[in-house]
């Protein structure tokens, strides 16, 4: 190995384990977004506008989980291995094992905000936005758990802090989760808190869903290149990959919201 590679950190991807029950870091990942995201939301409401109560936010932290868990894994079945699960129907509940996409993920949760905000007769873009604020820390956690598993790694790099992975081959790559943990958690998390804060962000719904859909399409894109692309897929279209192709509609959609957003008076 060359001297000046990096050692990949070997951690357990199992935190704890007794008999047949494990608690593993992807999972954990997942739990701690939710329940970091639930409090904040619930400070972030005890400031005008105050779109939910705190009984409300409570309630709406189940429907949150169920559309991140059920559209993620759903999203995983359809966008990248459809053929595989179609033969192999029992594996769609193997959770655990990995294999969460988070463009179906947002998909189960823009399921969840319309109908948690029309049962609740609630602005459904202003609990998107109060959502949006708290996404990154879910995508930040997310990706540190990828690394741990050593899944989804970069592509082959000769720059000094490459690493080689345990499944990734001899070769030196790029640790692309932990750019993707920079770029989808800690930047976007500073653009859209920045909006929020020192903009009026707060008093236009929906800008706040437009940022964070934009700025994780482009966060997405530019980690897409230095991520190595799927191997069952590989590149779609000439350099695109899955993510990319997923993430296009996120630019248009966070685009348009943003616009529209401007675009109306902005509530007193």
């Amino acid at each position: 190995m060359n001297p000046l590679v990096i050692p990949f950190p070997a951690i357990d991807p199992v935190l704890v384990e007794i008999g047949p029950f494990a608690i593993r870091w992807y999972a954990l990942a997942y739990i701690a977004g939710l329940v970091i995201g639930w409090q904040v939301m619930r400070r972030v409401c005890e400031q005008p506008p105050k779109v939910l109560t705190p009984v409300k936010i409570d309630d709406f932290l189940m429907w949150a989980a169920l559309g991140v868990i059920l559209g993620g894994r759903l999203g995983y079945v359809l966008f990248y291995k459809p053929g595989f699960y179609l033969t192999h129907p029992l594996s769609i509940l193997t959770v655990w094992e990995g294999g969460m996409s988070f463009h179906g993920g947002l998909l189960g949760v823009i399921v969840a905000v319309l109908a948690f905000a029309w049962r609740n007769n609630t602005n459904p873009l202003m609990l998107s936005d109060l959502t949006s604020i708290v996404a990154p820390t879910g995508l930040f956690l997310g990706r540190l758990a990828n690394f741990i598993n050593g899944e989804l790694w970069g592509r082959v790099s000769d720059v000094p802090w490459a690493m080689v992975f345990p499944r990734g081959g001899p070769l030196p790559r790029h640790p692309s989760q932990l750019y993707q943990a920079f770029l989808e958690g800690i930047a976007l998390t500073i653009v859209v808190v920045a909006v929020w804060r020192l903009t009026d962000g707060r008093r236009r719904p929906g800008l706040l869903t437009g940022v964070f859909g934009f700025g994780y399409g482009v966060a997405r894109i530019v980690g897409e290149f230095f991520r190595e692309p799927d191997a069952h897929l590989g590149y779609l279209w000439g350099p695109l990959t899955m993510g990319m192709i997923l993430s296009v509609p996120l630019l248009v959609g966070g685009g348009w919201l943003i616009v529209r957003a401007y675009r109306r008076p902005a509530l007193p």
